[in-house]
């Protein structure tokens, strides 16, 4: 694919996609439903690449990045070939806890494949106001995750990050006075971190006035120009940092497309 950097990607499947899946078991039942009473921990290592370890906990999940201690470990040695087993043309074998792969087959697959039913929605699911909604705010999080996996790690959002000052860049859709979705955007020596959570300590905000808004822009279908014009999208803070953020925003349109 043009532009597009594999290594980058497979920081954006880990960390983005897969960084989604605690978000994902949190708002959907049927995920919940497949971990509960679980306790288990999938590690995931990339030569060269990223690794990170996601843990299952009764219901809940969540996502460290390095090499932690895990029960599975998924080993690849080239970020193509991680990349491959999101796309479905690899099938890893674990290098640790073969023994447990029953439960890669009966439920990290399955909950994957309601991530993806959620990500790359059909067009009759989306007319459900629940499924809308979740569909939302999970492209939410895996477009604010990118963020920081493109500024760290592809050429040309490198350079964008290197104008990015230090401090916090807040991300929101809300609707009215509720919060539907928040993330911030941590800045420290030009490195990014995504932390999928609100915060008050920063010095930009973003903010989509309506969950129907935000997923116009995601989904191509409205211009943030416009949105801006309408009063739909708000930006208030360090004018700089909210412009380069914008331009990894280019970008991660570009990996997910």
């Amino acid at each position: 694919m043009k532009n597009i950097d594999p290594k980058t990607l497979s920081y954006i499947n880990l960390f983005a996609i897969f960084g989604a899946i605690p978000k994902l078991c949190e708002l959907n039942s049927e995920a919940r439903a497949l971990i509960a009473g679980k306790k288990i921990s999938l590690g995931i290592t990339v030569k060269d690449g990223p690794s990170g370890v996601l843990r299952f906990e009764d219901g809940a999940a969540s996502m460290t990045a390095g090499q932690g201690a895990c029960d599975i470990r998924l080993s690849f040695s080239i970020p193509e070939k991680f990349n491959g087993m999101i796309d479905g043309t690899v099938t890893p074998i674990p290098s640790k806890g073969l023994l447990k792969v029953g439960f890669l087959l009966k439920t990290f697959i399955p909950l994957t494949d309601i991530l993806s039913r959620y990500l790359r929605p059909q067009e009759e699911d989306m007319k459900n106001e629940d499924f809308f909604r979740t569909s939302t705010i999970l492209m939410f999080h895996v477009i604010t995750g990118a963020v920081a996996q493109i500024g760290n790690t592809d050429r040309i959002g490198r350079a964008s990050a290197s104008y990015i000052v230090d401090g916090n860049v807040r991300m929101l859709i809300s609707e009215g006075e509720e919060i539907v979705a928040a993330a911030h955007i941590a800045a420290k020596d030009h490195v990014l971190t995504t932390r999928p959570y609100d915060t008050e300590d920063a010095m930009s905000v973003m903010q989509f006035d309506g969950i129907r808004n935000a997923r116009g822009l995601f989904d191509g279908t409205a211009s943030s120009f416009t949105l801006i014009c309408d009063g739909k999208l708000s930006m208030r803070g360090m004018i700089s940092q909210l412009d380069n953020v914008n331009r990894i925003l280019d970008r991660v349109a570009i990996y997910l497309a």
